[in-house]
């Protein structure tokens, strides 16, 4: 049990901000699938978001299956780039981040224009989509922003404190650290 966890605690993360009172699309889905891409096994990195995606859906109500596909790759989409960041610095985690947001509005509202009936199937139609949408993505973002630096960088502090922790217990027990060679051109 307490291998999965980690993968409860975010779907609930996922569930409970779907679910509990938010400003319009300011959930941690998009943050979720980040950090389950970066940190957790590919099995598990595309699963996690849309399982917690399905289960609030259950509760909030299914809708249209075309524009549920769109939303439910856009969030498989930042999986995959949030397993684009492993073994990258905060910069790329930020960008991808951002990417990643930026996707899910482009494919989501497509979607709603080319499957919908709110828009003309125009250009002029799909320009209105998107742009009646910009409020919907900037809570969407800010959310993907703040939920992606809650959870990677909260877990990555932990990991610079447990390793300043077992450092510091293992100096407490005087066995002695070997120095860690770094390389002089950095």
């Amino acid at each position: 049990m307490k291998k999965y966890l980690p993968i409860i605690l975010l779907i609930v993360l996922g569930l409970s901000t779907r679910l509990l009172p938010h400003l319009p699309n300011f959930t941690a889905i998009g943050a979720v699938a980040i950090f389950a891409g970066r940190y957790l096994p590919r099995r598990y990195a595309l699963v996690l978001p849309l399982t917690a995606m399905f289960i609030s859906d259950l509760f909030i109500g299914f809708y249209s299956i075309p524009m549920m596909v769109a939303v439910y790759s856009g969030f498989a989409l930042m999986s995959y780039l949030g397993a684009r960041t492993q073994n990258y610095g905060w910069q790329t985690v930020a960008g991808n981040t951002i990417v990643g947001s930026f996707l899910f509005y482009i494919i989501t509202n497509w979607a709603v224009w080319a499957f919908g009936t709110m828009y003309p199937h125009t250009l002029t139609g799909l320009t209105t989509s998107y742009y009646l949408a910009l409020p919907f993505w900037r809570n969407s973002l800010m959310a993907d922003m703040f939920y992606t630096v809650v959870l990677v960088g909260g877990y990555e502090l932990c990991l610079l404190w447990l390793q300043s922790t077992n450092i510091q217990i293992l100096n407490n027990f005087k066995i002695q650290i070997p120095n860690v060679k770094t390389n002089p051109k950095s």
